[in-house]
């Protein structure tokens, strides 16, 4: 896709951040957003900032680990603007500065449903209406960087195991993809400023309920250090225009990166050897 103009486009997550930053991004497009989201005065705060740099934009408060609630935001942007475009499911939570073995289930639960559910649900129910005026389209799943490999000193083993997931998911769907006219992107971003830290106090009540959690606090200052949100919007839109499934936001994680999958390199059996045993 190259032309965003007029183009339904829903984003999950979409209150603040990443999400946030994203709409911003499209909106100035002359795109038609769908802003979904948890946190229903941040989601109104959001549509009228939209709304006052001119775009079209709805909100729908939109809990993604809920398949019934994702599948109502999908009818709201039908209803709204006809057709969808471009889907981005981005809203996700952070579970870091905890080991394995004491982070809470209720949590690891929580998690999943958000960060790996929540795009499942956001492909079943958003995908169709992509198929269904046969225009072309594009998904975005976001990711991490700590999809590509856990880094040392987060102890973030439950929120990388979930964007691992949410990595091999988007890969899956561009395989599943392969023959159509529907593109696919992974977003894997690093350090972002954004309120990730402050996930817990969204916590829906079936999981345990709002809540601060000290743990995540380690993180305020060092996502205040990472890229404006408004710059990782520009990103997702240059990424669907050049047809880019990964779309990196910080090349400073490059040299762990290559360290990484230098170790994963070196896993193979000397050439020759049957890897059977």
């Amino acid at each position: 896709m190259q032309d965003f103009r007029g183009k339904g486009v829903i984003v999950t997550g979409a209150a603040s951040g990443i999400g946030l930053g994203i709409a911003r991004a499209f909106a100035s497009e002359g795109a038609r957003i769908v802003l979904a989201d948890i946190d229903q005065s941040a989601l109104d705060r959001a549509k009228a900032q939209l709304k006052g740099q001119g775009a079209e934009a709805i909100a729908v408060r939109t809990d993604v680990s809920d398949p019934a609630s994702v599948a109502a935001a999908a009818e709201a942007a039908e209803k709204a603007f006809g057709k969808v475009h471009i889907a981005v499911n981005n809203a996700g939570v952070s579970m870091h500065g905890v080991d394995i073995e004491h982070v809470p289930l209720e949590d690891c639960h929580w998690a999943f449903g958000v960060n790996v559910f929540g795009i499942i649900h956001g492909i079943k129910s958003f995908l169709p209406l992509i198929r269904k005026h046969g225009e072309g389209g594009h998904i975005v799943n976001t990711a991490s960087i700590a999809g590509l490999r856990v880094w040392p000193g987060l102890q973030h083993a439950i929120y990388a195991a979930t964007k691992h997931a949410a990595l091999a998911l988007t890969q899956a769907l561009e395989l599943d993809l392969k023959d159509t006219n529907i593109g696919v992107s992974a977003l894997c971003p690093s350090a972002v400023n954004t309120r990730l830290h402050e996930s817990a106090s969204r916590r829906p009540e079936r999981f345990g309920g709002s809540f601060e959690r000290p743990a995540d606090a380690f993180l305020r200052e060092f996502m205040e250090l990472g890229t404006p949100p408004d710059q990782v919007g520009g990103y997702v839109v240059d990424g669907i225009r050049e047809g880019r499934f990964y779309i990196m936001t910080d090349a400073g994680s490059r040299p762990g990166l290559e360290k990484h999958f230098e170790r994963v390199r070196q896993g193979f059996a000397p050439r020759g050897k049957d890897l059977r045993g």
